[in-house]
């Protein structure tokens, strides 16, 4: 393998391997109230009178940082996934919505369009789903099939919009804040044409995208179908690559089924993955249909200066003068 080759393989895999990242962390939770733990914070309702003290530091602590300065006020709704995410660690989760509005705010190539209908043709190839049971654990199982995106009809960019879009639907959903998310990525079909729509600026902007600006916890990173080369660059990357992170990542290979098959139950997955669940081309459908469904949702959430939609846009900026308008 040429050494420009390799390169782009290792974008590649830190492209893959970087969803991962930032959503790992643990932590205590640091608030007002310590009673209870993150985990037990988490399965408390919105509307809970315990959450309260939580939800009040974390939006007094984004009010007062300057990428929010315009802003005038926050949901709980909205800051409860922010919390959750980081078990109700108010630093980190402070920490966490920050990097979502700064990335949005410097990648509007990625964060202003965020409409299904514009990349209906590649959801139509089965290469995106999101199943319709949950693991064993609560968290929703994503798949990824690789090789049915090409190249020639579309850009890695667009390909990145699936994933934000399918992460701003899910992660409004209160068990998955809790719970969290599992991905399959199929890299059956990868080659030297995907790796090189990965070039080394692109990798870094979708990393510091992926690595710790979106509210959702990745509990779990599987690799199938993983070509030859993919596996030594892999090595290569691998001393680099935080503890937690080598952890939550499986590389199941062409002989799959039965080591996945110890990771998720058969009627979750679809027969394709060694299941008994809805078949791949059936489950891809359902989910294009419920992104197309959608559409509205998503543009209101593109569109909106915090993406925060249960706040009207002139309820959450601030005039000139320094009243809510």
């Amino acid at each position: 393998m040429s050494k420009h080759s390799k390169s782009s393989c290792s974008h590649s895999c830190l492209l893959l391997l970087s969803l991962a990242e930032g959503c790992l962390q643990q932590s205590n939770v640091s608030g007002p109230e310590g009673s209870m733990n993150g985990p037990q914070l988490s399965e408390l309702p919105d509307d809970s009178e315990q959450l309260r003290p939580y939800v009040s530091r974390l939006r007094r602590g984004a009010l007062r940082a300057g990428e929010l300065s315009a802003v005038g006020s926050l949901s709980s709704g909205f800051l409860l996934r922010f919390l959750r995410a980081r078990d109700f660690n108010t630093e980190l989760s402070l920490k966490l919505l920050l990097n979502y509005q700064r990335w949005r705010r410097e990648s509007p190539e990625i964060s202003s369009c965020l409409s299904p209908s514009s990349v209906l043709g590649l959801l139509n190839t089965s290469y995106h789903a999101v199943l319709p049971q949950r693991d064993c654990t609560g968290s929703r199982v994503l798949i990824y099939r690789i090789g049915q995106w090409n190249p020639k009809d579309w850009s890695a960019f667009q390909v990145f919009r699936v994933s934000l879009m399918t992460s701003e639907i899910i992660s409004r959903e209160n068990e998955t804040q809790r719970q969290g998310v599992k991905a399959i990525f199929d890299l059956a079909g990868w080659s030297l044409s995907h790796a090189l729509q990965i070039n080394p600026s692109l990798a870094r902007k979708i990393s510091s995208v992926l690595s710790d600006s979106f509210p959702l916890k990745v509990r779990g990173i599987h690799l199938v179908n993983e070509p030859m080369f993919f596996r030594p660059v892999f090595a290569m990357l691998r001393p680099f690559l935080p503890d937690k992170i080598k952890q939550r990542i499986h590389m199941h290979g062409s002989d799959f089924q039965d080591s996945l098959s110890g990771f998720f139950s058969s009627h979750v997955l679809p027969p394709e993955y060694g299941g008994h669940g809805p078949g791949i081309t059936q489950v891809c459908q359902g989910w294009t249909n419920h992104l197309l469904q959608s559409e509205n949702l998503l543009q209101q959430i593109a569109a909106h200066p915090t993406g925060d939609i249960t706040m009207t846009p002139d309820d959450c900026l601030i005039t000139e003068e320094g009243g809510a308008l």
